[in-house]
């Protein structure tokens, strides 16, 4: 895949896992990205938790996208970035009406913001199973 079709893959298929560290063990969770741009990924979680916590200390972290019949996989790899860009802020919450209710009710400071930049992304499917992962630039 070309960076071009990764990054449309991503924005078609924004469910995925996402791994951190913490303590130096590896911790995985679901996660609903945002968008990915030339700009990079975005995605955001709440203050209160663990994720947001685990990045503040070590914001390394790795995605993984899968085509809804599971032939295709994209792992995207990158450092995340606090956003302090109100204007994107608003976006999220303006696009995702679950989010409209909790920052009503605690708060803008409660939503973190994050953005991944240096990404890096490896494509899988069946046919390149056994050969060496290849790395793209999203950059």
């Amino acid at each position: 895949m070309t960076k071009n079709e990764i990054l449309e893959f991503i924005n078609k298929n924004q469910a995925c896992h996402l791994a951190t560290v913490e303590d130096g063990r590896p911790r995985v969770r679901g996660m609903l990205v945002y968008r990915v741009d030339k700009d990079g990924l975005v995605f955001h979680t709440g203050t209160t938790k663990d994720l947001y916590r685990q990045l503040m200390t070590n914001p390394a972290v790795e995605f993984c996208f899968d085509s809804p019949d599971r032939s295709i996989q994209v792992r995207v790899s990158g450092i995340a970035e606090i956003s302090k860009d109100a204007a994107l802020r608003g976006e999220i919450v303006s696009q995702r009406p679950f989010l409209k209710k909790i920052v009503d009710e605690h708060g803008e400071e409660l939503l973190a913001v994050f953005v991944v930049k240096k990404l890096k992304a490896s494509v899988w499917t069946f046919a390149v199973n056994l050969a060496p992962k290849e790395w793209v630039d999203l950059d």
